[in-house]
């Protein structure tokens, strides 16, 4: 299984690194798709990367997998810190009672207006400082994942070059 896994993998970046794109286009789009991906566009990102990779003309495979680096149990810690960060930067702090309200919310049935409501009222003062800070994590991970990104095609593509 873990071998298969592997092969596959293999498979797509082989694929993915013999477009006809330059290096630097290709890093461009998985940088893309990685400030997508932990943008505040949390749920949209997929919708918007590849709506964004169409008109610029970048290779839709580089920023997908840009988008999905952003995975679930990165998620929460994630937006967390950033939005935490974003009102350090706003100088917004949470409300004293974040934690116990946390709490008793998800004691409240998920389907209840009551949670909806309580989510709304209690997130509402931190809506800037997460928009704030995750753009800026966002742009912080695009710019480290295209200079990684660049390097790894550009190495990957001499190694083929080599093999040939």
């Amino acid at each position: 299984m873990i071998a298969a896994t592997h092969a596959l993998a293999r498979r797509w970046l082989d694929v993915l690194l013999r477009v006809n794109d330059t290096p630097e286009r290709t890093a461009a789009a998985y940088a893309l798709g990685v400030f997508m991906g932990f943008s505040p566009f949390l749920g949209l990102h997929t919708a918007v990367a590849i709506a964004l990779a169409f008109p610029l003309r970048l290779n839709r495979v580089a920023v997908l997998l840009g988008v999905y680096s952003n995975l679930p149990w990165v998620i929460a810690p994630y937006y967390a810190f950033v939005t935490f960060m974003g009102g350090v930067i706003m100088r917004v702090n949470p409300p004293d009672d974040l934690r116990d309200r946390l709490s008793d919310m998800f004691e409240l049935s998920i389907t209840s207006q009551v949670f909806w409501d309580e989510v709304v009222h209690l997130l509402r003062p931190l809506l800037w400082p997460y928009a704030l800070g995750s753009l800026i994590g966002a742009t912080v991970l695009a710019a480290v994942a295209y200079r990684m990104a660049l390097l790894f095609v550009i190495r990957r593509r001499q190694f083929h070059q080599r093999a040939r």
